[in-house]
């Protein structure tokens, strides 16, 4: 199929292969092989199909919950047994770029969607004929394994395609995608576990696959030292340089880039701790409404599984249009401050302070404890149930006003030498977050009822509110500080 081809771009104009003595670097900036110069429609489908699939990855982790009484009942297992598949799923993410990191750096973005997917599939299939409860972890936990490429591939795709000062634009639609699935996902997983049961969860997953994988097929290759071997190889010249390394070297390489680093980052560095201790817990907090939320419209509103399902629409609408303030802000607040500094500054090795991506956290971070605090007193049968569901969307679009903006500010804070390092961090805290949070969500909210454990994450977040302030005020000064590099 021709159309699943990456064509290598022809050289720029001005230059023939006759000139060409080497594919080192992009042949200018117009190169039209370099992903930032495709077509606007090109590089809109593109990242449209990368943000859709890593949709899928979090989708898959929360349809399953309103599956899990069932599967309690139908293994004979407990409440805490059966949620389980869930939460080893969100481990199995932790563990994704494991390996598609070095199939990405090794050969380039698209081929690890195309191999990860089938496997995704693939172990979601074995979780829906599972006989057993062993069975059914397992191939969740080894699922989320081979999802978890599609996440970090997307992340890598958007950079491949956007400049630093237009990150804000395309991100602010991809932060919102994995909350965004995780929301969706109870809502028609309870449809579907209500009319056909819990196995069709993971059959409905697949569907979604199947009809998300498809457009990958027909997406370019973004990676720009792929591309550039690529060019090299087809016009008989000198590619870019390659570190030929033994198999135990390799090991080493990807265990520092993807596991030791990262950590060391996580636990020595004051950004990438406050940042993915923040972050981690958004993530945990997300989980804690997926797994608690029914239960609270069920015990104090007397909701019917359908209702319960359909609670879910005040965290979707607030998750679908939290891109709207992101955008809003990037567009008024963020570019007319580096257009400004640029001015006063043209050359590009003067950082624009990254701290001004966080104008959209300072905000957020007000918001999230309000709307806790109100959303817990407001639950309740004497205060109609419309309330509640309206602060929820709040905490969900408060939430991505954070998320969104702290990554952003850590990306541009470490560039690209250690700035997919800080990343790695990031997922591998949220999904150890997310991991933990619906192993305790339910019995917390069953103790303490929905006005303490909510006002307990609200206390929370209240205290980790002045962690985008800190960085605001003080930023300049961490960033001197660090042990690695930090530049644009």
């Amino acid at each position: 199929m021709a159309l699943m081809d990456d064509k290598i771009a022809q050289p720029d104009p001005e230059t023939t292969p006759s000139t060409i003595t080497h594919a080192k670097d992009w042949l200018s900036t117009h190169d039209p092989a370099n992903p930032r110069n495709f077509s606007l429609a090109r590089k809109t489908y593109s990242i449209t199909a990368v943000t859709l699939l890593a949709f899928v990855t979090t989708f898959a982790a929360s349809i399953y919950s309103p599956g899990a009484p069932e599967v309690a009942k139908l293994f004979n297992v407990s409440d805490e047994v059966a949620i389980l598949p869930l939460s080893l799923y969100n481990l199995g993410l932790a563990f994704g770029p494991l390996i598609g990191s070095p199939l990405s750096e090794t050969s380039g973005r698209k081929i690890v969607l195309l191999i990860n997917t089938p496997l995704f599939a693939l172990f979601t299939l074995g979780a829906g004929l599972a006989k057993n409860i062993e069975t059914l972890i397992i191939c969740r936990f080894f699922a989320g394994v081979f999802a978890a490429p599609a996440v970090g591939n997307a992340s890598a795709t958007l950079t491949d395609y956007a400049a630093s000062q237009y990150r804000g634009i395309s991100f602010a639609f991809y932060y919102s995608m994995p909350t965004f699935g995780a929301y969706v996902g109870p809502l028609i997983g309870g449809f579907v576990t209500q009319n056909k049961g819990w196995r069709w969860t993971q059959w409905v997953t697949i569907i979604f696959l199947l009809a998300f994988y498809l457009p990958i097929l027909f997406i370019r290759e973004s990676y720009k030292k792929t591309i550039l071997r690529r060019r090299a190889k087809k016009l008989g010249v000198e590619g870019p340089p390659t570190i030929p390394r033994s198999l135990p070297a390799n090991v080493r390489y990807f265990a520092t880039t993807l596991v030791f680093r990262p950590v060391h980052m996580l636990l020595t560095e004051p950004i990438v701790t406050l940042v993915c201790l923040y972050n981690g817990f958004l993530f945990g907090l997300m989980y804690t409404f997926v797994i608690a939320s029914p239960w609270v419209y069920e015990h104090y509103y007397h909701f019917s599984t359908t209702s319960q399902s359909l609670s879910f629409l005040g965290l979707i609408i607030g998750t679908g249009t939290a891109p709207i303030p992101l955008l809003l802000l990037d567009y008024f607040v963020y570019q007319p401050q580096l257009r400004k500094f640029r001015k006063q500054k043209p050359s590009e090795d003067d950082q624009f302070p990254p701290e001004n991506r966080l104008v959209p956290a300072l905000i957020g971070s007000f918001g999230l404890p309000i709307s806790l605090f109100i959303f817990a007193w407001t639950a309740r049968p004497e205060i109609h149930w419309i309330v509640p569901i309206i602060f929820q969307c709040t905490i969900a679009s408060s939430s991505l006003l954070i998320y969104a903006s702290s990554n952003l500010f850590m990306m541009d804070a470490y560039g690209p030498l250690y700035g997919a390092s800080a990343a790695g961090a990031a997922m591998l805290s949220r999904y150890l977050m997310s991991t933990v949070f619906p192993l305790f969500s339910l019995q917390m909210y069953k103790a303490l009822g929905v006005g303490w454990a909510t006002s307990l994450l609200g206390f929370c977040t209240l205290a980790m509110a002045p962690i985008p302030w800190l960085f605001w005020k003080c930023g300049a000064g961490l960033r001197k500080r660090s042990k690695y590099e930090t530049s644009s």
